[in-house]
């Protein structure tokens, strides 16, 4: 954050006045800002010279006018300020530093270390500092960082619950540990939480303040965006719609752990549906939907039942949280073939059902989604900004095509 220790109370109002306008409204001339703000040219040229010699202020232009009569133009330093965004996966981490209009200024991936636990959260401080080293820039610009873990962050405990991909990080205080040891806060947020943020930045979410991210693969998992903000539950566990009790029985002890809804539709469970059509055995989940295209009618059978499923989840989120729009993500839950499928069934069990869309993101909607939150929390903390304003983002949605 800035140094404001030597600075009065007062004059740390007006310096976050002046950059909250800049960020705002830049490029802005000095006698813009006075206008607005309605300070003084000599507490106007105070607050200018501490921003400017801390690096937070620049020129950029000057204004159109008549001869001899523009003025410099100024904007907030994009890369004064870096913020620090991670996806984890249980086989690799994404991560990334962008600056404060969200251009990414470096990116990186690797294996997670499969040994988990402190050799994981080693590995998230060894990246940010390596990623700050590959930007060229100090690593204390790193304001805020945010971390996407496949499982529950419980914020009342700190601590991690439902980690199953990852060893040793179950009931791990990983916010706090993270915060200490990369010397700047982090937070800590699910990872199909931060892909359904991603998608609210710069993906098929964006303009909707109530929509759903569901993820389907291996298992199936969903990210809830309500009223614009993530819907996070008591213990950091809403939206673990594998648990559903929908296509299996939940008092079935099979079922207690994966939770019915997933033993009907991931992806073992649409290999054994389709073995059991009579399918040809030890075909893959791509195989098993690019064989539809070539007239499998095993497989449409079982793609079929798979969307009715998913058609009856959405329709118990629907009652709940009245979602505009969904979205479908994951190696599963992107292909159209299912879309196609679960439109066509939505109909038949809602009258009024919500539109549904394939993330054009991807796999880096979650990484997305971690700079995005790192964003809004900068945006709060530093500037005492609100939490999701729009951002300007060119950059990193060229990135994203």
């Amino acid at each position: 954050m800035i140094d404001f220790s030597s600075v009065p109370m007062s004059r740390q109002i007006t310096l976050r006045t002046v950059m909250r306008t800049v960020m705002d409204r830049g490029p802005i001339s000095r006698a813009e800002l006075a206008r607005i703000t309605g300070l003084s040219k000599q507490t106007m040229s105070e607050v200018f010279r501490f921003l400017e010699d801390d690096g937070w202020l620049e020129v950029t232009g000057r204004t159109q006018g008549t001869v001899g009569r523009s003025a410099a133009t100024y904007e907030i330093t994009p890369n004064r300020a870096l913020v620090f965004g991670a996806d984890v996966g249980g086989t690799k981490i994404q991560a990334a530093l962008a600056d404060m209009n969200g251009k990414i200024v470096a990116e990186t991936a690797e294996p997670t270390d499969p040994r988990g636990g402190e050799h994981v959260i080693s590995q998230l401080v060894s990246l940010n500092g390596s990623l700050a080293e590959k930007a060229g820039l100090p690593p204390e610009r790193v304001m805020v960082g945010t971390v996407g873990i496949p499982g529950a962050y419980n914020r009342k405990t700190g601590r991690l619950i439902m980690v199953p991909n990852i060893p040793d990080l179950e009931g791990v205080p990983l916010q706090a540990i993270l915060t200490e040891r990369m010397g700047c806060m982090v937070h800590i947020g699910n990872d199909v939480n931060m892909a359904a943020k991603g998608e609210q930045w710069l993906g098929e979410g964006k303009g909707f303040s109530n929509f759903v991210f569901i993820a389907l693969g291996t298992g199936i998992g969903m990210g809830i965006i309500n009223e614009r903000q993530i819907l996070n539950g008591a213990r950091g566990a809403a939206g673990e719609i594998a648990t559903l009790p929908i296509g299996a029985d939940p008092f079935d002890s099979r079922t207690f752990h994966s939770g019915a809804l997933e033993t009907m539709v991931g992806s073992a469970a649409i290999r054994d549906r389709y073995e059991s059509y009579g399918g040809t055995p030890g075909l893959s989940v791509r195989d098993i939907m690019d064989s539809i295209e070539a007239g499998d009618e095993r497989a449409r059978a079982t793609i079929s039942e798979v969307a009715r499923n998913i058609a009856a989840a959405i329709l118990a989120v629907s009652a709940i949280v009245d979602p505009e729009r969904v979205i479908l993500g994951g190696s599963i839950g992107a292909r159209p073939e299912l879309l196609e499928c679960v439109r066509a069934a939505l109909p038949l069990c809602m009258p009024s059902p919500p539109e549904c869309t394939i993330s054009q993101l991807g796999s880096r909607a979650g990484l997305y989604g971690t700079l995005a939150n790192s964003i809004d929390h900068m945006r709060e903390n530093l500037f005492e900004l609100p939490r999701y304003a729009p951002v300007e983002t060119a950059a990193v949605a060229e990135t994203a095509k």
